[in-house]
């Protein structure tokens, strides 16, 4: 029988180089990885999340309640803090403040599960998301 090939959307960001002590050194390849900003870019909304989180799931069923088919991106918990490292990159934020799940609406971040809520209770989501053209209606 044979097996299934584990899909992964992207590379691994960290990668380790032995020195001449061999000794592990563990350097992030963020600064030279154009995946996550390309994502960013590329999608009208898109949400970072941790793989099974259920905050990640109420924030797309909420989404994809008002009409609009979110990117989800989930991370897995090896890879996550080369992916916090590409986002806060994006963001150009200096804080450890970046947290799972992080939607990005029309390539910035728009913040997480609290901040969509409450724009959506006050009825600014929408608007937001027509202007990002990720709703059309």
């Amino acid at each position: 029988m044979q097996q299934a090939i584990p899909y992964r959307s992207w590379q691994p960001l960290i990668s380790s180089i032995n020195n001449t002590n061999n000794t592990n050194i563990i350097t992030p390849s963020f600064v030279s990885t154009k995946m996550v900003p390309n994502m960013v870019l590329e999608n009208a909304v898109i949400v970072f999340a941790r793989r099974g989180c259920c905050m990640s799931h109420v924030v797309q069923r909420l989404l994809l309640g008002l009409g609009v088919n979110p990117a989800m991106h989930e991370v897995e918990e090896k890879d996550e803090v080369g992916v916090i490292r590409e986002l806060e990159a994006i963001v150009g934020g200096n804080e450890n403040n970046m947290q799972f799940p992080a939607v990005f609406i029309g390539g910035k971040l728009f913040g997480g599960l609290e901040r969509l809520m409450a724009t959506h209770i006050s009825g600014e989501l929408v608007p937001i998301l027509k202007e990002a053209r990720a709703l059309w209606l």
